[in-house]
């Protein structure tokens, strides 16, 4: 297991990061069809909440969240 007192904050431009994140914390709750519904501002919350994420709400950008989201359908396929 991995410590996690080392870890490094993450940001918003760390998109690959953000989307290992959500794919441990969802697993496979969430295929391709149903990450590219989710609405951002579930996305956004559910970011946010992430442990070791460092950045806050009024950084966020549409842009960052697409990135996010299709960032995490790879890191879903990868898994499959």
């Amino acid at each position: 297991m991995e410590d996690k007192k080392f870890a490094l904050p993450i940001h918003w431009n760390d998109h690959e990061d953000i989307a290992m994140g959500l794919y441990e914390k969802f697993g496979d709750d969430f295929d391709e069809s149903k990450i590219y519904r989710i609405r951002f501002t579930d996305l956004l919350e559910w970011i946010l909440t992430l442990p070791d994420f460092a950045g806050t709400r009024e950084q966020s950008t549409e842009g960052h969240l697409e990135q996010i989201q299709s960032a995490w359908v790879y890191e879903w396929r990868d898994n499959q």
